[in-house]
């Protein structure tokens, strides 16, 4: 067929929402979400595979939010920072980084300390144990026995109660390796928060830097204690450890910091609250401490005077780029959890707007610790900011995030992410509404799965981590509806085969807009497998 091209296209993420069998554990499924159903039944879709290898992460290696952005805007396969680091510890250069190297000539220099920051957990998404270990044997190379590790302890992209067995295997690492020592635990509520809620960060702050918070005499004790008061990984508030009733290691005036988490986005607040303290929103901001050394594994965010020890890869010719040079206007959005996703992520590194390109960040609730107590989060008002733009802007393109899947699937309440899957289904049907009469076109697509699998199908737990799960594709336009519906519907997908990736998803919007594909980008036009769904298109 003869592909039209479009003057307003959407690309509508919904973000952690996969697609898998039937099960009691599959929130969408359950969920029987009508409106995509509606249009599923008349217009085609296919699955893309969103983690390992084809999102540049290693084999099994579940997909995360940052991954799927960078991989659908890039067209690409983006070669991600955790396969990039692990494989400079292999070949020894990891060990020869100038930014690691400065920081351990910074602690020799001034007698002081050095502290490894980050999250211990086998989720790979934020962090990577293997890094920790390395950073304490390049601390064991250099001599550097005042070497202390500041925990954050997971709990969401792992099951909720893995932080023992990471502190167990961490003990006999540090027995192996002769140095480093727990410091502090702070869950990642408190450690990582990107949602602005800086009180949780200046507790984290607080307990690094002036001992200030929960005690415990040792890290096997503190999270223990926890696990008896029904407090998991997630929630453990930040802990001091403690010998003689004094902190075992404070960060300090003229120490060497190294925060180890490779993805940025849940990094940054901790990392303003020590570089640039006044930046935070709170009534009494604190004083940076005088000559700290501050590493940061990879670029958090620009002008933030820290060291990098892993620059960011340039991405050129990525979609919204390409859409800017174009001279088109275009409108990026979401809530306020996913606005990092859907603008320096999904524009290829790019923290400042293009020309051409608006932004608009919804907050998301902030008067909840749980979103299984919100799960309609913010998405009506977010879809309502949507469609206003579609009826009275004149944007060309459009790419807004539903973080309800993600946000909710996380909390492990399956009831409330099904109420999750019902709240944004609501809002696809507006959408859809809004676009078609303009001959406009909306895909719906994800970055990876979680709502699908809440359940773990082989021991009954609860399951609150992403998945390796594929992806729905969905093209609703006017010119590719089919002539009789069919029935296909949400569970049907999951007997489809993988027909693509996230990076093919940029080059099928270039050929919906009549736009040439530019080399760097590797990723195909999905159009053609669209149209084999296609069966009695009129």
């Amino acid at each position: 067929m003869e592909i039209p091209h479009y003057k307003k296209i959407v690309l509508l993420v919904l973000d952690g929402f996969g697609v898998a069998s039937k099960s009691r554990g599959n929130a969408i499924s359950e969920a029987n979400p009508a409106h995509l159903n509606n249009l599923l039944t008349n217009y085609p879709a296919i699955t893309l595979q969103a983690s390992g290898p084809l999102v540049g992460l290693p084999w099994g290696e579940m997909g995360n939010s940052e991954v799927g952005h960078l991989n659908i805007g890039a067209g690409r396969i983006v070669a991600q920072d955790l396969p990039r680091i692990t494989a400079s510890i292999q070949s020894g250069e990891f060990f020869k980084n100038p930014m690691f190297l400065k920081a351990c000539e910074h602690v020799k220099k001034n007698n002081s300390k050095l502290h490894l920051l980050g999250m211990v957990s086998p989720g790979g998404v934020h962090s990577y144990d293997e890094h920790l270990y390395a950073l304490l044997g390049l601390a064991a190379e250099q001599g550097i026995q005042n070497t202390y590790i500041h925990m954050i302890t997971d709990g969401r992209d792992t099951e909720q109660k893995v932080a023992l067995t990471s502190l167990q295997k961490l003990h006999n690492k540090v027995a192996q390796i002769g140095v480093g020592k727990v410091a502090t635990i702070s869950g990642r509520f408190y450690a990582m928060d990107r949602g602005g809620h800086w009180q949780q960060t200046e507790m984290t702050y607080q307990a690094l830097v002036n001992g200030v918070g929960e005690r415990s005499i040792s890290p096997m004790d503190a999270v223990a204690t926890n696990y008896a008061k029904g407090i998991f990984d997630e929630m453990i508030k930040p802990t001091v450890m403690t010998e003689g009733d004094k902190p075992v290691a404070k960060i300090e005036n003229n120490d060497a910091v190294i925060f180890f988490n490779f993805r940025q986005d849940r990094a940054m607040q901790l990392t303003v609250a020590f570089v640039a303290p006044e930046k935070m929103d709170i009534l009494q901001k604190h004083q940076p401490l005088d000559n700290l050394c501050f590493v940061t594994m990879t670029s958090y965010m620009p002008d933030l005077k820290v060291d990098v020890a892993y620059g960011p890869i340039e991405i050129d010719n990525d979609i919204a780029s390409l859409i800017s040079k174009a001279g088109l206007k275009q409108f990026h959005a979401a809530e306020s959890e996913k606005f990092a996703h859907v603008t320096s992520f999904f524009n290829g590194g790019k923290m400042d707007p293009l020309p051409g390109e608006e932004r608009s960040i919804i907050s998301s609730p902030d008067n909840t610790s749980n979103y299984s107590d919100r799960p309609e989060m913010s998405v009506a008002k977010l879809a309502d900011t949507l469609v206003d733009r579609i009826a009275h802007g004149d944007d060309s393109f459009y790419v807004v995030n539903f973080a309800n899947a993600d946000m909710v699937g996380h909390t492990g309440n399956l009831n409330s992410t099904i109420d999750a899957i019902k709240a944004i289904d609501e809002e696809i049907g507006k959408i859809a509404a809004a676009i078609l009469p303009l001959q406009g076109a909306l895909i719906i697509t994800a970055d990876h799965g979680n709502a699908e699998l809440m359940i773990n199908n082989n021991t009954g737990e609860i399951n609150k981590d992403h998945t390796t799960s594929p992806v729905p594709f969905v093209l609703v336009a006017n010119e590719f509806k089919r002539s009789k519906p069919e029935q296909i519907d949400y569970d049907t997908l999951a007997g489809f085969m993988p027909e693509g990736a996230l990076s093919d998803i940029a080059p099928t919007i270039l050929e919906l807009f009549g736009m040439p594909k530019p080399e760097q980008m590797t990723g195909i036009s999905l159009i053609p497998a669209l149209e084999e769904k296609i069966v009695n298109k009129s």
